[in-house]
């Protein structure tokens, strides 16, 4: 009982093992033929059309080859083998000078061989070498009906054959043309196969090309909108497929640009609406303190509330607002870092900065002045001193803003691109901000197409890497 048991207990879990290498062993195969297998859509497209069209002309070459060597070829050659049979058994039958001169004319009047005897010749003891298909089909035909000694040469003459059979008085030489032993079909089939296979994958690439370019375009159409550009030229063309998601792009790009329109629309009327009474409480307090022989710290913290939450107010309607109808063009980053640099150097920030010669690329001049002026204030807040450093890296151009302060934890630096995230926890805007530098300029780069990543300084503090494409 107890080893039955055990073997019961046993036996699911064997079971599940094998079942779980069986499926890592069938992953593993999945992913060694995807390796080989092509990555485009216009490679893969093609594959399908082809390897049907390969596979079928293999096996039609291979059916007609095994039919032809096996039938014509077999035949020629059996009836060449005949022929000299006969022609050997009427020598022997009719040795005379006579006789054998009657059959060697009749011989090359009636089968297009030319006949010689050499008498007193003896061929080699030597086995006869055969190369190729032909000549061991020959060969075949020579043991079977003639079943004497014999030799092949194919190059006593162009497009000639020799064979030589020994008999009891000398060496029997024929003299057969390639046409009774060779028919050119082969060749020709070849041909056809090859040329027909060549204009069909012609007409298969043109084909795919012409079905693969809309989906290239749509591509490319949703790339400039994921990066913020105008894509006015687009159409709907192609397959009836590609025409559905084109139609879907075109909606989802008018709603989008209706978001944006009206949540442009809406904040303006909501900074004219926060932003009145905000003045007035401020116009207020100030005529307080002024009644008032001193200034109370009551009205004092009112006046840092108004204040925070003017800028916080300013601060959300600039995220939310996100530069989005500002037009791209080309822009000179050398001549974008250097202005911002000097800004910050105004605001009393040392900056270093090092920027690659040639660095031009489509871009929204105020949208990344603002993303780079962010990150650099940043680094001001807390640092005093910022390296700058703009170069081209594996197919992008990468800003790398460098700061010797405290920098941020690993763990928060994911949070600290949140909207209103603050490190520092006390309600001092000169510290702290208000908490959307960073979501800011993390918006501006994606609506680039690229992004900003945040990591370790080798000079002890923060470093910030924006990247953008090219």
């Amino acid at each position: 009982m107890t080893a039955t048991a055990g073997s019961g207990g046993a036996g699911p879990g064997g079971a599940a093992n094998s079942g779980g290498a069986l499926r890592r062993d069938r992953r593993v195969r999945g992913l060694w033929v995807k390796r080989f297998l092509p990555r485009t859509l216009f490679g893969r497209s093609l594959l399908i059309i082809v390897t049907p069209v390969i596979l079928a002309q293999a096996v039609a070459t291979w059916i007609f080859y095994d039919r032809h060597w096996d039938t014509v070829t077999n035949r020629l050659a059996f009836a060449v083998a005949g022929d000299i049979a006969t022609v050997v058994a009427q020598l022997e039958h009719d040795p005379s000078e006579e006789g054998r001169n009657w059959v060697l004319a009749t011989t090359a009047r009636t089968t297009d061989l030319i006949v010689t005897l050499e008498p007193g010749q003896i061929l080699p003891d030597e086995p006869p070498v055969l190369r190729g298909l032909l000549q061991r089909t020959l060969g075949k035909a020579l043991d079977e009906r003639v079943a004497r000694p014999f030799a092949i040469n194919t190059s006593v003459a162009h497009e000639w054959y020799e064979i030589r059979v020994q008999m009891a008085g000398g060496v029997l030489s024929v003299m057969s043309p390639e046409r009774r032993l060779f028919t050119p079909t082969s060749y020709i089939f070849i041909l056809w196969m090859v040329g027909s296979a060549v204009v069909l994958f012609a007409v298969a690439i043109l084909f795919m090309r012409n079905q693969i370019r809309p989906i290239k375009r749509l591509a490319a159409a949703a790339d400039a909108l994921g990066k913020g550009r105008d894509v006015t030229n687009f159409k709907m063309e192609g397959a009836t497929e590609v025409r559905q998601a084109a139609s879907a792009f075109l909606v989802m790009r008018e709603r989008i640009q209706r978001q944006i329109t009206q949540r442009t629309e809406m904040l303006a009327g909501v900074s004219h609406d926060l932003r009145t009474p905000l003045t007035r409480m401020k116009l207020a307090l100030d005529m307080i303190g002024t009644m008032s022989e001193g200034c109370d710290p009551e009205i004092e913290e009112l006046m840092a509330d108004v204040a925070e939450m003017e800028a916080m107010i300013e601060g959300y309607l600039a995220f939310a607002r996100g530069e989005g109808t500002e037009a791209v063009q080309p822009t000179d980053l050398s001549r974008l870092l250097n202005e911002v640099a000097s800004g910050a150097r105004r605001e009393g920030t040392e900056v270093t900065l090092t920027v690659e010669s040639g660095l031009t690329l489509p871009l929204r001049p105020n949208a990344m002045r603002r993303c780079v002026a962010n990150l650099l204030a940043n680094a001001g807040r807390h640092a005093g001193t910022a390296w700058v450093r703009a170069e081209r890296r594996n197919g992008a151009i990468e800003i790398e803003i460098d700061d010797d302060g405290p920098g941020i934890p690993a763990a928060a630096r994911e949070d600290v691109f949140k909207p209103f995230f603050r490190m520092d926890r006390s309600r001092n805007l000169a510290t702290g901000g208000s908490g959307l530098g960073l979501t800011i300029a993390r918006d501006v780069a994606r609506s680039h197409g690229g992004d900003i990543t945040l990591g370790d300084s080798p000079y002890g503090g923060l470093r910030a890497v924006i990247r953008l494409p090219l």
